[in-house]
């Protein structure tokens, strides 16, 4: 009897296996070399009076991130029960049933050999078992360092965004921004990654984007009122830049619907920004020179 184990330093206790009632001890290796390169075997007795064998063991083991099943009987039916909140089903079948929570997850899967593309008895080692494997991923929740990534891919738009309130504020008060004055603001825009990172290594994620958004929101609304000279523009500013951070939050944050909410957001991002520049007259200057003789 083999047991494929790709990670044999994973192993944590000895492995036996209760065959018919008779306990065996497993060895090292899987004696299946070209079928399985990794694992362990133990040698179970058989018998051709005997019609039918069962067979029970426990592995603990450590560092697994995936279980998997190649259906080899005729009738495979796998029933797995975990404490694990995360599972992803991967391979050539999904489960038959399954129920994920807080708690855990249970699935069960039923394949017949009719669902593989190999037959019950074969000789040589040509097959390809894995093309028929299935089984779980057990994925790791959303930490920090996966929130930091998560809001450093967003970073492009983000600050595409900011830049461009500062466009509209220009064009439809008459304001003029230097692009220095773009620079600055896009410099803090790139602080709030780094600041985000380094407070989340020592505090609670929440918190860290908690501080780091509020003191970027707090430098640019500053900036803003020296570049603007507006008070009403510079709330106009600081409105944005907060449901921008906790629209990124609300993102991160979420496992199963980042996708959708961002393309809803962007859908709606769009249609206000082709709103707002809808009366905008792009080529005013230009028929002013014209006029002028300059063009």
């Amino acid at each position: 009897m083999s047991v494929g184990i790709p990670d044999l330093r994973g192993i944590k206790e000895n492995i036996t296996v209760l065959w018919n009632e008779e306990q065996h001890v497993f060895e090292s290796g899987s004696n299946l070399h070209g079928i399985l390169d990794s694992g362990v075997n133990a040698e179970v007795g058989v018998n051709q009076g005997i019609s039918g064998y069962s067979f029970k063991m426990n592995i603990l083991m450590n560092g697994s991130k995936n279980l998997s099943f190649v259906p080899l009987g005729k009738e495979t039916g796998v029933e797995l029960v975990s404490q694990w909140p995360n599972p992803s089903f991967e391979g050539a079948f999904l489960p038959n049933k399954r129920t994920v929570s807080a708690d855990g997850f249970k699935s069960s899967w039923k394949v017949l050999n009719l669902n593989r593309n190999f037959p019950q008895q074969w000789i040589g080692d040509n097959i390809k078992f894995g093309a028929s494997a299935f089984g779980v991923d057990l994925l790791l929740p959303v930490d920090q360092y996966q929130k930091s990534m998560r809001s450093a891919k967003y970073a492009t738009l983000f600050i595409g965004l900011t830049f461009m309130i500062f466009f509209f504020v220009e064009v439809k008060n008459k304001k003029r921004i230097h692009p220095f004055q773009y620079i600055l603001v896009g410099l803090a825009l790139c602080v709030f990654y780094t600041l985000l990172i380094s407070l989340s290594e020592h505090i609670n994620f929440n918190l860290a984007y908690v501080a780091a958004s509020l003191g970027v929101i707090s430098i640019i609304t500053a900036y803003s009122r020296s570049i603007f000279r507006s008070g009403a523009l510079m709330y106009t500013m600081m409105t944005f830049l907060i449901a921008l951070y906790a629209f990124m939050f609300v993102i991160i944050r979420s496992q199963d619907f980042a996708l959708l909410i961002g393309s809803l957001a962007l859908f709606i991002v769009l249609g206000a920004v082709m709103y707002l520049s809808k009366n905008i007259d792009w080529y005013e200057n230009v028929e002013e020179k014209l006029e002028m003789g300059e063009i």
